[in-house]
């Protein structure tokens, strides 16, 4: 099975293809996604996604061509504003204030790189997931724990967040940041089979 870059340094994400039995090496994208705030929050992601994969295929010289690059970007969506990752504890705390006794969107976009066509394939997962009501103490305990650093929202689902998620309606693995279903049907679409 060929190997497929992964234009971001998530372990959730390597963790995800690693399951899969998909081969990956990490080339983070480095790209400033300040630059792409105001867009759309539905196609935030997306958007993200593609110039995360452009950057890796720019950047490499001119002759040397991967035949796949994979670049996801995950949002949570609450009343129309984008939580993206907090920046320090206290943004934290004003994120999962915010979340807290509400139901949000997890917002994930795709985007793939075929080396044989020089195309790019985008896709996009959402997900629903619901908070209980949370007091200040819990959640200063849970941002104690450090799992707000470098996630969208300010919380991981496969962490000790899920003390506090009544419902997900949705893949899991959307809010994770890397959509299986949607992956595979890309994958499968493009031509890049994972069954042998």
């Amino acid at each position: 099975m060929e190997s497929i870059v992964l234009a971001s340094t998530s372990p959730r994400r390597q963790e995800i293809l690693k399951m899969m039995r998909i081969p990956c090496q990490v080339m983070p994208s480095n790209v400033d996604e300040s630059l792409f705030t105001a867009k759309s929050s539905i196609e935030l992601p997306k958007i993200l996604a593609v110039a995360k994969v452009r950057a890796v295929v720019d950047s490499l010289p001119e002759g040397n061509d991967f035949q796949w690059v994979l670049g996801a970007d995950t949002v949570v969506v609450l009343d129309e504003k984008i939580y993206g990752k907090p920046k320090d504890f206290a943004e934290a705390f004003e994120f999962l204030s915010a979340l807290q006794g509400r139901t949000h969107q997890v917002v994930t976009g795709l985007a793939l790189y075929n080396g044989r066509t020089r195309k790019i394939a985008e896709g996009l997962g959402i997900a629903m997931v619901t908070f209980a009501p949370m007091s200040d103490e819990e959640i200063e305990w849970y941002l104690g724990t450090g799992e707000w650093k470098g996630v969208a929202g300010g919380y991981r689902i496969q962490g000790l967040a899920a003390c506090f998620i009544t419902k997900i309606d949705g893949a899991p693995s959307c809010v994770m940041g890397l959509p299986i279903f949607e992956l595979y049907d890309m994958l499968k679409k493009q031509g890049y089979l994972i069954i042998d």
